[in-house]
């Protein structure tokens, strides 16, 4: 059984365009995003895996100008967006912490394992 947290409706994130949102992660609220990409839905943990800092250049941008690759803020390290690996910068080959997301109707929603639950909830 896992904890379903609303990420957006059908058709408000445009393809080539992200949003942010909460999950549990260890107990804590972090920041997720997800991104629409060529059609399809991914999402990740806003935390580049070279240095625990969240990647949007400003707040919600995370694609570079081309809408082609994840980059991060900090030092542009560029990230695949259906796959999280980075293929240039630090920390190459090593991947963004992906969320898993499904549609529900006209909901996208994220998927949080029973093992990421907050346990006040």
């Amino acid at each position: 059984m896992a904890d379903l947290i609303p990420v957006a409706v059908r058709g408000e994130i445009a393809e080539g365009h992200t949003k942010k949102f909460i999950v549990i992660r260890s107990g804590q609220e972090v920041e997720a995003f997800a991104v629409n990409f060529h059609g399809e839905f991914y999402a990740y943990v806003n935390e580049c895996r070279h240095v625990p800092m969240t990647m949007d250049w400003v707040e919600n941008q995370f694609l570079t100008e081309d809408r082609c690759f994840i980059q991060c803020a900090t030092h542009g390290a560029l990230f695949q967006p259906d796959t999280g690996v980075c293929i240039e910068g630090p920390p190459a080959g090593k991947a963004l912490h992906p969320i898993q997301l499904e549609w529900q109707g006209d909901q996208l929603v994220a998927l949080l394992p029973d093992a990421e639950r907050d346990e006040d909830s």
